[in-house]
């Protein structure tokens, strides 16, 4: 499924001009997407090369991209002269960065979120960028308001979510010196099933404890669905910057929670205290503009949760990887 590409995906793949690098293709996103583009092509009868580029620690990821035709190149971009090595290329997709582990090595975040940002800015400065950035550079918004549309001012909280602007401001001064054309691609929560959160509320529930409330709401998006958008958006990559929220609609912790608890037979219950804070404030982002220009996600939120409890239930593996979204005070 994630790598199936729709009809929308393959008629904007027909004037997508060149080849594409995905840079920092070895995380939870990046193999699929790079097949996904790779599959997008064939459909589309274009001959373009995806380079996936990436320090690949997991050996099954390289091989998943080469028996589907990428292109591999490992490399660890913060070593001097590997960024220099890179291939040309017209279309990057970059989605580089560092999140958990920050607190106590927050030079190491910033290094890969800002100052590496800065050197591929500059390197790849006549490409189209997509650049992979955060709903967390907003604020958090009341439950109520919708969410954070594309101009609310950023106003970070924690290390991460600063790093994370200061992404996004090295490729605006690439804009706005250099002519590059750039997409800010701002995510919120991508969902695979192995991992994302709703796999961790699922497993808050079946686990029997409480679950948080302190971020009484949050969007999320099937990964399938970003990494469709990711690509198409592409196509409006400018050097008068294009930002846009990638995510689905708003929906409540205790809401899911309980509809989770019911396909799992089970009672959902919340942290002490906490029932109180909804409906509040949290982290949200309104997608109402990736909605007009590409359409609503493909999956639903309620399939979403069908399909993760299924996942669970039929014993899907998990990556084991925590998103943290109930995490208030910025803290990774």
């Amino acid at each position: 499924m994630l790598t199936t590409p729709s009809k929308r995906l393959v008629g904007d793949m027909e004037k997508i001009e060149g080849d594409i690098a995905v840079i920092g293709a070895g995380g939870k996103m990046g193999p699929s997407l790079c097949v996904l583009i790779k599959n997008a092509a064939k459909k589309a009868g274009t001959d373009s090369k995806v380079t996936a580029v990436s320090r690949f620690t997991d050996a099954a990821a390289v091989n998943f991209l080469k028996e589907n035709g990428v292109d591999t190149i490992n490399a660890d971009l913060l070593e001097t002269g590997a960024l220099e090595k890179l291939p040309d290329m017209p279309n990057v997709i970059y989605m580089a960065g560092r999140k958990f582990g920050t607190s106590g090595q927050e030079y190491l975040t910033w290094a890969m979120n800002v100052w590496l940002a800065s050197r591929v800015a500059e390197r790849y400065r006549n490409s189209r960028i997509v650049v992979f950035s955060s709903g967390n550079v907003y604020p958090q918004m009341p439950v109520i308001s919708g969410g954070a549309v594309e101009d609310t001012p950023p106003d970070p909280i924690g290390e991460y979510a600063m790093s994370c602007l200061g992404r996004e401001r090295a490729f605006e001064y690439a804009a706005q010196v250099f002519g590059t054309k750039i997409t800010m691609f701002r995510l919120n929560y991508a969902v695979d099933l192995r991992y994302g959160v709703l796999s961790d509320i699922a497993q808050k529930i079946l686990a029997g404890e409480p679950v948080s409330l302190k971020m009484p709401a949050f969007n999320c998006i099937w990964q399938g669905d970003a990494n469709e958008t990711a690509v198409r958006s592409l196509r409006y990559a400018d050097s008068d910057v294009f930002y846009l929220n990638v995510t689905g609609k708003i929906a409540l912790v205790s809401s899911v929670a309980e509809k989770l608890g019911k396909l799992f037979g089970k009672v959902a219950f919340f942290c002490d205290g906490e029932q109180e804070e909804a409906p509040g404030k949290a982290l949200l982002s309104n997608s109402a503009k990736m909605a007009a220009l590409f359409g609503r996600p493909a999956v639903s939120l309620e399939t979403m949760i069908e399909w993760q409890a299924e996942w669970i239930l039929s014993g899907g593996r998990s990556l084991g990887k925590p998103t943290h979204f109930d995490e208030k005070k910025g803290e990774f």
